[in-house]
């Protein structure tokens, strides 16, 4: 089981969106020579200038640094398949249509702003600054809201946390420090199905690579960006910081006995090897003055009755969200048109809940939007639902508070796991033709 980074969209720090200058096609078509191809993604390509603005974005962050960067053949791989994967979830998204509202949009330039401390108007020049236009900005981040949506979608029905985990993680909680643990690991990946030769080769590596950390020859972080193949290898293996409950149990045991800067592994996982480092720990006493999010939200719900089944509530759904994408106020179409009678003379507004309050799939539903922003239609037991999360805060967290906390990060884990396997998948069964400098194919197509 791997471990991977989790992000938050309006976290996303500057850095990170001038990297995905290189992921939307579309801005470089206009404004660069169609020259040479990068690589063939299915029905779609990767220019050659969108692959050098990307790598060059990455070769600034490291600026003064340049040394842990590894050498530039293997970092443009790095570089290109992030690129891969980006066309790859957009592509699924447009197949799904899902895509990102002006409102979406301007919700989140609006959020990275305040994250970064900023007005619109000095992000505007700093992104400038950068060398980015402010049209490619928007582009990428709208690029980004679209794949976290896809992520929203991919979760419905997918994820299950049973009462028993939950009583089982409080238990654990209430006989311990409250611990959380910053973690970076390093992935040698491996194909599906790879075969014994594929295994040992990997193996070997990952050996190798962790002797060079054991001597001193190298840091964890500098390692992990010159030879890991995780997505977060750029940013030094770092997976931030984690509850217990955030890490898959095969791994929780052993990291508790760690100590900072330990390393353990090779461990193989369904992904391939991999090395973990413990960076650091930080504890709580349990109990003590932990807090919880809590969430307020609007609904329109569409009921599956004797009278609707559901392609047709699926259908209005659908419709309905066309037309808050269009600009219609959310609240005064809730008033009109939802099927739960105790919210839409409210509006929609369901108060301040904890992430549980309405289920699981719905809580997850709500904790994956940002402020603002409103979902795409999902379904629930009661029918079809749309839900524009309107704010957020953090409370002292109390046993059913501190239970429904429990159970959102349980299932952030185990969506985590189920996200990573099935983007595996997904870029097993893609055509990827990746090109040489003179746009020639450099290697055999793979993939469907």
């Amino acid at each position: 089981m791997t471990l991977a980074p989790t992000r938050s969209l309006l976290a996303i720090a500057l850095a990170g969106l001038l990297f995905a200058a290189g992921a939307h096609a579309q801005s470089y078509a206009g404004t660069a020579p169609v020259d040479r191809i990068a690589a063939v993604v299915n029905e779609d390509v990767i220019l050659r200038s969108e692959l050098d603005r990307a790598v060059a974005n990455i070769r600034a962050q490291y600026a003064g640094k340049e040394a842990q960067l590894p050498p530039q053949d293997v970092l443009e791989r790095q570089v290109l398949e992030r690129l891969v994967l980006m066309r790859l979830q957009l592509a699924r998204a447009t197949d799904s249509g899902i895509t990102a509202s002006d409102e979406d949009l301007e919700r989140a330039v609006q959020g990275v702003a305040e994250q970064n401390g900023m007005s619109v108007d000095q992000l505007r020049a700093r992104i400038s600054q950068d060398g980015m236009s402010f049209t490619e900005f928007r582009n990428n981040l709208r690029d980004e809201i679209v794949t976290q949506k896809l992520r929203q979608s991919f979760a419905q029905g997918r994820i299950n946390v049973s009462e028993a985990e939950v009583d089982s993680a409080m238990t654990a909680a209430a006989a311990s420090i409250s611990q959380q643990f910053r973690l970076a690991h390093i992935l040698v990946g491996t194909p599906d199905g790879a075969s014994a030769e594929q295994l040992a080769t990997a193996q070997k590596k990952i050996e190798g690579v962790k002797g060079l950390i054991d001597k001193g020859e190298m840091s964890f972080a500098a390692a992990a960006v010159r030879y890991s193949d995780s997505p977060n290898a750029l940013e030094g293996g770092d997976l931030g910081w984690r509850g217990l409950n955030e890490i898959p149990p095969a791994f929780a045991q052993t990291i508790q006995q760690m100590q900072p800067g330990q390393v353990i592994g090779p461990i193989r996982g369904a992904s391939g090897f991999q090395l973990l480092q413990l960076v650091e720990t930080r504890s709580q006493a349990a109990g003590g003055g932990e807090q919880v999010t809590q969430f307020s939200a609007r609904q329109i719900l569409v009921k599956v009755d004797d009278t609707t089944d559901d392609a047709a509530a699926k259908a209005e759904a659908e419709t309905l969200a066309a037309r808050i994408a269009g600009g219609a106020d959310f609240a005064k179409l809730a008033s009109e048109s939802s099927d739960d009678d105790a919210t839409k003379r409210r509006g929609g507004d369901l108060g301040w809940f904890g992430a549980d309050t309405y289920g699981n799939a719905f809580g997850m539903q709500v904790a994956a939007l940002s402020d603002g922003q409103t979902s795409a239609p999902f379904k629930t037991d009661a029918g079809w639902v749309l839900v524009q999360r309107t704010s957020s805060r953090q409370v002292m967290a109390g046993s059913d508070s501190l239970r429904a906390q429990v159970r959102e990060t349980i299932g952030r884990r185990k969506l985590e796991d189920e996200w990573n396997r099935w983007t595996r998948e997904m870029r097993g069964e893609a055509f990827v033709d990746v090109r040489g400098l003179d746009g020639a194919a450099a290697n055999p197509a793979t993939g469907g």
